[in-house]
């Protein structure tokens, strides 16, 4: 898993399952990367920095990495000039799509009320 201030045993005592569950999250951008991946099942570098407005790429870059490494997504480098890099779901990525469909569903109810939502009508895709 990858190092940050909230995988110490310290942390992790309070409450395994959360903390573990936080140790991956941790980061401004990753449930959106993961959102994104999910939903259009294939992303490059350049197709997240764009979506991810205010993002550097030394944090985006970053942040995939993490990713990768918790076992969240896969990449895939093409050798070609230029290189071409694509990310996408691993098995455990997957299994991690319905949560993102909760907490979409919960912040349009209770966050974002009126918000209409341009992945409702795509939300086979993410399957």
């Amino acid at each position: 898993m990858a190092d940050n201030k909230f995988n110490t045993e310290e942390m992790l005592a309070r409450c395994v399952p959360m903390s573990r569950l936080q140790s991956v999250l941790n980061g401004k951008w990753k449930i959106l990367i993961l959102w994104y991946v999910a939903f259009y099942k294939v992303q490059r570098f350049g197709e997240l920095m764009r979506r991810l407005d205010g993002i550097t790429q030394s944090t985006l870059t970053k942040q995939l990495r993490e990713l990768e490494q918790d076992g969240f997504l896969h990449r895939e480098i093409y050798k070609e000039i230029p290189p071409k890099v694509e990310y996408t779901l691993t098995e455990l990525g997957q299994s991690f799509i319905p949560v993102l469909r909760t907490m979409m569903a919960w912040s349009e109810t209770y966050l974002c009320p009126g918000y209409e939502n341009p992945y409702k009508n795509n939300t086979g895709r993410t399957d």
